[in-house]
């Protein structure tokens, strides 16, 4: 059986590393669904259905953030409670969370398909492929139930410090992805149609595999069916932790659809190009949402256990190794942004498009690394209310403005467009470093583990 991981004793460093490299290879596995979607579009279909696969997987990808972000509400009380000596009391967190994501998965599997066409609209979708993005948005939409169940289940098991059973699960389920899209768009030449119908039968998969695992889990609490019910004390704890985070994620996923509105008004080629640059992106990002994500569940084990310090110094640890990482995503980026686009399309233009972008996006790598571990850092202390004001700031203050007054240039140039994130995430620095200072100070005096 896998052994769950106690944060609150020993050494640092290497639990912390040895948490986070099954979560980052989940996440990787996990951004595969959609990378492989437009890899496969990119090489054995039109451009069009490449321009609605990005703009469709980013609408999607918007919601998938969304209830991630929601869940970790899940992962933060279940690491408190373990952290406290409670952990008995996990099987109440765990079936008010069903009940509360069940309720979520019946809207959106209802609303997604209904709206498919007004949110193409909204994204000012090309009107060449309007069509293939409002179909890949209402394939996508109709399997919501099976994303929702699978990332609450991801946060029961990283509440309980496994990160390895995700991986297991998600491993299955891209292989999956793979064999359908192939299927799907190389064999019957289905294009964005095709790649919707592969992503959400893979996510079935993995649901299924999922339950499977975790009926044969041995768990540090006892699930019965009397604890799956609406339990107000504990929906209100995990939706005050989870309702911030996925508010921020939700507001800045809003602002990069916003940009990439703003990027489709361009025209069919930098569409294509944003739409590929970006799935480039979510790779480029892989290190530090990993480390954002482990973060959270050891910090909350040692906050549970009264170890302030002991959280700051995995916080100081986790900066160190992002860093080294990052320097060398930033020089592949920057330097070979058209070797990386070049996996997604076989388009020149649109390569030439996308690896301009990409020199923006190298330049945020260097920043992210301590950005993404601050978030983690803080909501694994509870501070998600901070979290989520941080997010809200750098986008709507600085990323929308400046990608708007970049695309009003003559000529456009896709670099200084992308130059908007990296501007936001400098302020989001700021207000991290801010806010960790007065941590300190309300934290001062206490002992570290």
């Amino acid at each position: 059986m896998q052994k769950n991981n106690d944060f609150t004793s020993g050494r640092i460093l290497g639990p912390l590393i040895r948490f986070m490299v099954p979560v980052f290879l989940a996440m990787l596995l996990q951004a595969m669904y959609g990378a492989v979607d437009l890899m496969i579009v990119g090489q054995f279909a039109q451009s069009l259905d490449v321009s609605a696969v990005s703009t469709g997987s980013q609408m999607m990808m918007t919601i998938t953030n969304l209830v991630t972000s929601f869940a970790m509400g899940t992962t933060i009380l279940l690491g408190q409670r373990i952290g406290e000596g409670r952990g008995r009391e996990g099987g109440s967190v765990v079936g008010a969370s069903i009940c509360l994501f069940g309720a979520i998965a019946l809207v959106l599997t209802a609303l997604v398909p209904l709206l498919s066409r007004p949110l193409g609209s909204l994204m000012h979708a090309p009107r060449e492929a309007f069509d293939a993005t409002a179909a890949y948005i209402r394939i996508c939409g109709l399997g919501s139930v099976f994303i929702i169940a699978y990332n609450l289940i991801g946060s029961i098991f990283r509440g309980i410090g496994d990160s390895k059973t995700p991986l297991m699960t998600v491993l299955i389920a891209c292989a999956c992805n793979i064999a359908g899209d192939l299927l799907m768009v190389a064999v019957f030449g289905l294009g964005a149609e095709g790649a919707a119908i592969a992503t959400v039968l893979a996510q079935a998969v993995s649901v299924v595999i999922s339950l499977v695992v975790l009926r044969k889990r041995a768990l540090p609490f006892q699930l019965e069916k009397s604890h799956i019910r609406f339990d107000g004390a504990v929906i209100r704890s995990v939706t005050s932790l989870g309702l911030p985070i996925a508010l921020q994620d939700l507001l800045v996923g809003v602002s990069f659809l916003v940009l990439l509105a703003i990027v489709n008004n361009l025209g069919l080629i930098p569409s294509a190009g944003v739409g590929v640059a970006e799935r480039v992106c979510g790779f480029i990002m892989l290190i530090p949402s990993a480390f954002m994500q482990a973060m959270a569940a050891f910090v909350a084990q040692n906050i549970g256990a009264g170890k302030y310090e002991r959280a700051k110094k995995a916080l100081l640890y986790a900066i160190g190794v992002s860093a080294l990482l990052a320097a060398a995503m930033f020089a592949l980026s920057f330097w070979r942004g058209d070797l990386l686009a070049g996996i997604f399309s076989k388009d020149d233009a649109v390569i030439l498009s996308a690896a301009d972008y990409l020199k923006a996006y190298a330049i945020d790598c260097l920043l992210t690394c301590f950005l993404f571990c601050f978030i983690g850092f803080f909501n694994g202390l509870g501070m998600t209310r901070f979290v989520m004001l941080q997010g809200i700031v750098g986008a709507f203050l600085v990323r929308i403005p400046v990608a708007f007054l970049m695309s009003r240039e003559v000529p456009v140039s896709m670099f200084h467009i992308g130059l908007a994130t990296p501007c936001s995430t400098v302020l989001q620095v700021a207000l991290c470093l801010i806010c960790f200072r007065a941590a300190n100070k309300n934290h001062r005096g206490e002992i570290g583990g």
